[in-house]
């Protein structure tokens, strides 16, 4: 196996909800070479010996400025994807976040966020993919324990 094509990425999301049960949505920018214009949440791949969780944080502050804490893992994702025509398997950790701070900073200026309720959520243009992942999260909120 070539060493220099990675076989594998781990990547994890955040699921930020506020106290009203809102999720968080951002659409991605149309320079993105993955999926642009497509609304989604914040996510990312790991950085070398990171946790899980300290990386859906990290991703969840660069992509929107916000702090959050991990409530709860939530489940797993993951998808196929291409690398200079070598296929990829991503492996994504998916977390319940709270929301530590209010304001939100966009990266790009052609970019967007919403905060919808989970009946709203097919309203933007979200993908099957990160509408899963958000259905995890509200699954697990409504069945966890009071």
């Amino acid at each position: 196996m070539d060493m220099e094509i990675p076989g594998e990425r781990r990547l994890a999301a955040a699921v930020v909800r506020d106290d009203q049960g809102r999720v968080l949505l951002v659409r991605r920018s149309e320079r993105e070479r993955f999926l642009p214009r497509v609304w989604g949440v914040p996510c990312g791949k790991l950085e070398p010996g990171e946790s899980p969780e300290d990386g859906a944080l990290r991703e969840l502050k660069e992509e929107t400025g916000l702090l959050g804490e991990v409530v709860r893992k939530v489940g797993e994702s993951s998808f196929l994807s291409d690398y200079r025509g070598h296929e990829i398997k991503n492996w994504q950790d998916n977390f319940l976040v709270r929301p530590l701070t209010r304001a939100i900073h966009l990266p790009e200026p052609d970019q967007a966020y919403a905060w919808l309720a989970p009946s709203q959520l097919t309203t933007v243009e979200i993908d099957a993919y990160n509408l899963d992942v958000v259905r995890q999260a509200v699954r697990a909120e409504h069945s966890a324990p009071a």
